[in-house]
C-alpha cells in the first residue's frame, strides 16, 4: 500500500511547489491564532472563531481528487458551468450553502436583517446633522482608495469593489463585489471580514494619536431627544428611508430592504419575527459566512497575485476611513463650540456596532463620567446607511 495515499494532508505538501507549502502551513497557524485571540474577544468571536477552523481545516484536508489533480472536497467558488455546480453539490462539503447563499449575496442579505432588527434608529433621528456629516466624512477611504486601485491596475469596477472596504461593512462588500468583481470576490470578502475584525484593535491606537487626551474626555451636555424619539417615527423613518434609497439606487435594493425591514418589524413590536431573526436568522448566517470565509482562505486563493495589492488597499481603505471620521468629529467639536468629543468621529466607520464600542471605550479610559454611546451609536448607524449609498453609487455608475 501506498503510505502517501493513506496520509493525504501530508503527503500533498510534498506534491506541491515550497511557496505553497509554506502558504499552507502559515494559513493554518494564523488559523489556529484567529481562534485563540476569537476566544479571549481581541477580535471578533461570532467571525473569527468559525473562520480559523475553516482555515484549518480547508488548508491541511488537500487531497489528490484526481490522478493529475490535488484539491479539496469543501467548496470550489469558480464554479459557473450548471453541470459543474450540480455535480459539486453533490460532494463537496459546503458546497450547497455556498453557491445558495453566499455567491448570490442572500447571507448578506440575512445577516442585514439580522442587524437591522437589533439596532435602534432613535440616535440618527436625534442627531441627524451631526451623525451623518461624521459618517459621510468617514467615507474618506471609500472615496480616496479608488483612484489608487485604478491607478494599480484594477479595473474601475475592481477598484470601487475594494474602496468600499473603507466603509467597513463586511455584507455591502460582499453583496458589492458579487456584483462589480466577481473573479475577485473571494479575496476581496476575505480582505474585507480579516480587517473589519482588527478594526477593534487598531482604531483606539489611531483614536490616541490623533486625538489629545483632555479632548477625549470630554463629557456632553446632557440631551434627552434620544428618549422623546417614538417607535411610530422610527417606523416612519425605515419607511420613507427604504423608499428613497431603493428609487435612488435599486442595484443596492436588497440590502436596503433587508436592514430596513429589520427596523421596521422591532419597532411594529413584531416579537415572534424579532426573536427568529437575531436569535437564529443572524447567529446562523453568521457563523456560516464566518466558516464560508475561512474555507475560502486555500493557499491557491491566498498566493494569487492581486491578494497583496488588495491587502495594502484595504488597510489603507479603513486607515483613511478611520482619519476621515476623526476629522469629522472635529468638524463637529468646533462647530459646537468645543462642546462635542471628537472621538465620537471614529464611530461613522460604520462597523457596527464595533467602532460605537471602540469610541466609548477611549472615552471611558480618560473620563469615566462621559458617556457618548448615543451619539457614536447614532454615527455608527448613519455610516450603514452612507456606506450603502456609496455602493449603490458605485454600482450604479460602473455597472
Amino acid at each position: 500500500m501506498n503510505i502517501s495515499m493513506l496520509f493525504q494532508g501530508i503527503a500533498t505538501l510534498f506534491e506541491v511547489d515550497t511557496v505553497t507549502a509554506v502558504t499552507r502551513v502559515g494559513l493554518i497557524v494564523l488559523g489556529v491564532v484567529l481562534i485563540i485571540l476569537g476566544s479571549k474577544n481581541v477580535l471578533e468571536p461570532l467571525i473569527m472563531v468559525p473562520m480559523g477552523f475553516g482555515m484549518i481545516a480547508i488548508n491541511c484536508a488537500v487531497l489528490y481528487v484526481s490522478a493529475t489533480q490535488i484539491g479539496n472536497i469543501f467548496v470550489n467558488p469558480m464554479l459557473t458551468d450548471a453541470s459543474e455546480i450540480m455535480d459539486a453539490m453533490q460532494v463537496d462539503f459546503l458546497q450547497p450553502i455556498y453557491t445558495l447563499t453566499f455567491s448570490n449575496g442572500l447571507i448578506a442579505c440575512l445577516v442585514f436583517l439580522g442587524i437591522g432588527v437589533m439596532t435602534d434608529v432613535s440616535c440618527v433621528l436625534a442627531y441627524p446633522f451631526t451623525s451623518m456629516l461624521i459618517a459621510f466624512c468617514a467615507e474618506l477611504g471609500t472615496m480616496l482608495v479608488f483612484p489608487i486601485a485604478v491607478s494599480m491596475g484594477f479595473l474601475p469596477q475592481e477598484a470601487a469593489s475594494i474602496a468600499l472596504i473603507g466603509g467597513a461593512d463586511g455584507p455591502m462588500v460582499l453583496f458589492s463585489s458579487l456584483i462589480m468583481a466577481k473573479d475577485l470576490f473571494v479575496p476581496i470578502t476575505i480582505v474585507a471580514y480579516l480587517y473589519l475584525s482588527l478594526t477593534y484593535g487598531g482604531y483606539p491606537f489611531l483614536v490616541r494619536l490623533l486625538i489629545p487626551k483632555e479632548l477625549r474626555g470630554i463629557k456632553p451636555d446632557r440631551d434627552d431627544r434620544v428618549e422623546k424619539v417614538t417607535s411610530g417615527e422610527k417606523l416612519a423613518f425605515a419607511v420613507a428611508a427604504c423608499l428613497l434609497l431603493c428609487l435612488l439606487f435599486p442595484v443596492a435594493a436588497p440590502l436596503f430592504m433587508s436592514f430596513f425591514l429589520g427596523v421596521a418589524i422591532r419597532e411594529a413590536g413584531i416579537s415572534k419575527y424579532v426573536k427568529l431573526l437575531e436569535d437564529t436568522v443572524l447567529y446562523v448566517s453568521t457563523f456560516f459566512l464566518g466558516l464560508l470565509l475561512g474555507v475560502l482562505c486555500d493557499a491557491s486563493t491566498i498566493l494569487d497575485p492581486a491578494v497583496l495589492k488588495l491587502l495594502v488597499l484595504g488597510m489603507l481603505a479603513l486607515l483613511i476611513s478611520g482619519i476621515g471620521g476623526i476629522l469629522g468629529g472635529y468638524i463637529v467639536y468646533f462647530m459646537s463650540k468645543r462642546k462635542f468629543n471628537p472621538t465620537i468621529g471614529i464611530a461613522g466607520v460604520s462597523c457596527v456596532p464595533t467602532t460605537a464600542k471602540v469610541a466609548q471605550k477611549e472615552v471611558t479610559h480618560v473620563n469615566k463620567q462621559a458617556i457618548v454611546l448615543p451619539y457614536a451609536l447614532a454615527a455608527n448607524v448613519s455610516g450603514v446607511i452612507t456606506t450603502a449609498i456609496f455602493t449603490g453609487l458605485y454600482v450604479s455608475f460602473l455597472t
